[in-house]
């Protein structure tokens, strides 16, 4: 079968100072995307600092080379735009979507704090407690809060770079010193270690002009040698607990590494279609099996990528079953179920007709995500950072349709129950 593939004018340079740029104009609106990815996450952080990335991801926004605090925000809503950041395992991003005639605004605002964040004893003290909040809100407050990113990747993982928690420790946020962030900033957010893409409503040769008016002059840095965080393979299955005080009932995550998404791409496009395959919508087998005909689980899901997005990140990542179940006792039957389900696409094969259901759907998620200006500049620089090559989301459907039932067969004899990582969430919620 043949799958539309989206077509973009794509012009990359690289300035003087390091920084990669992508520029991709689409006239169909006037709005205008810019993004900023860093290449430094969660994994690039030491051992003692644990929560340091997303912590200065929140400085960012905190006053910049000649900008007050708060400024930023204005220029940015007077203008009638958005903006954000998120911290990620491989990169830290910071984003605005704009109308067109505040291009240049943009591009001088992102500019301003790659020149240097305003990092100050009150700064930190005050976001620091922001990101405190924040983790008490989402994790140890909330229901199912942190599952199962943060408590998954230390059973799966072993070097602290790819097992420690993301958010971060209070002891590790609160030790953190204006020194630290400074020395974060001059080793991680140098020009040479960052992409920027501009799309949308734009002059490709206006917009060069633009970004090297305001960040060519941005000081040259060395860029950062980064390790390698590959791990050997499992060669038994790990099982751990943990326990939920807020959680109504039991739940499972399952993790098992996959492919190197770089260097193995077209097995790991193999395994995400096993994972739609799995579990994607009522007609996947795990859906039809535990939660329909088994009536085990109330739900369950399968993906790649810690947070969902399988384009994400770099070696090592996983694909991830999470599911909730009613009955305490019936984790080992759900285990079962699943590997059966797994060894019944490795040992038959898919359904007639699966493969393309499942391909057509990844395909118009994709297609989706490219659909918003923003969302579509936010993929440029990801795609860009992490596997070089902005071009390649519109290879995607092409290298999807070449994967074939034997790939994904192949992909399901690697989910083995002796490579599989269990972490098994007690809930204490209805007690």
């Amino acid at each position: 079968m043949r799958l539309p593939a989206p077509s973009f004018e794509i012009t990359r340079h690289t300035l003087d100072n390091g920084l990669r740029v992508i520029v991709a104009p689409d006239r169909s609106a006037p709005v205008v995307g810019i993004a900023v990815l860093y290449d430094v996450g969660f994994r690039s952080e030491p051992e003692g600092r644990t929560g340091f990335a997303h912590l200065f991801e929140h400085l960012m926004f905190q006053g910049s080379a000649t900008l007050e605090k708060l400024e930023h925000f204005r220029y940015v809503e007077s203008s009638g735009g958005t903006f954000n950041g998120s911290t990620h395992l491989d990169y830290t991003n910071y984003y605005e979507a704009l109308p067109s005639n505040a291009l240049e605004r943009g591009l001088f605002l992102e500019a301003d704090r790659m020149r240097g964040p305003r990092i100050t004893e009150e700064n930190l003290a005050n976001q620091l407690d922001v990101v405190k909040n924040e983790i008490r809100v989402n994790v140890m407050n909330s229901p199912y809060g942190g599952f199962p990113w943060i408590f998954l990747p230390p059973v799966l993982f072993d070097t602290f770079a790819n097992a420690h928690n993301g958010y971060g420790g209070f002891e590790d946020l609160e030790s953190a010193t204006t020194d630290d962030a400074k020395d974060f900033f001059r080793r991680y957010y140098a020009p040479s270690n960052a992409v920027l893409a501009v799309a949308g409503d734009l002059d490709v040769d206006d917009t060069l002009a633009m970004i090297d008016k305001h960040f060519a002059a941005i000081k040259k840095r060395p860029k950062p040698r980064r390790p390698s965080f590959a791990e050997p393979p499992l060669t038994a299955e790990r099982r751990e607990t943990h326990t939920d005080a807020r959680a109504p009932i039991p739940a499972v995550a399952i993790g098992y590494r996959v492919p190197d998404p770089v260097k193995s791409l077209d097995e790991l496009l193999a395994t995400i279609l096993l994972a739609e395959a799995l579990s994607d919508g009522d007609a996947s087998r795990l859906q039809r099996r535990l939660v329909h005909r088994d009536h085990l689980v109330t739900d369950i899901s399968a993906y790649v990528g810690e947070f969902g997005d399988p384009f994400d990140e770099r070696d090592p990542t996983a694909l991830t079953v999470t599911a909730h179940y009613p009955d305490a006792g019936s984790l080992d039957a759900i285990l079962r179920a699943i590997d059966e389900e797994i060894a019944r696409v490795a040992d038959d094969g898919l359904e007639r007709g699966e493969l393309d259901r499942v391909r057509t759907r990844l395909v118009s998620v994709l297609a989706r995500e490219l659909d918003a200006v923003m969302s579509r500049t936010l993929e440029f620089a990801k795609f860009e950072l992490v596997y070089g090559r902005a071009e390649l989301i519109a290879e995607l459907p092409a290298r999807l349709t070449a994967v074939t039932e034997d790939d994904v067969r192949a992909a399901a004899r690697t989910l083995r129950p002796d490579r599989r990582a269990v972490l098994e969430l007690i809930a204490g919620g209805a007690q």
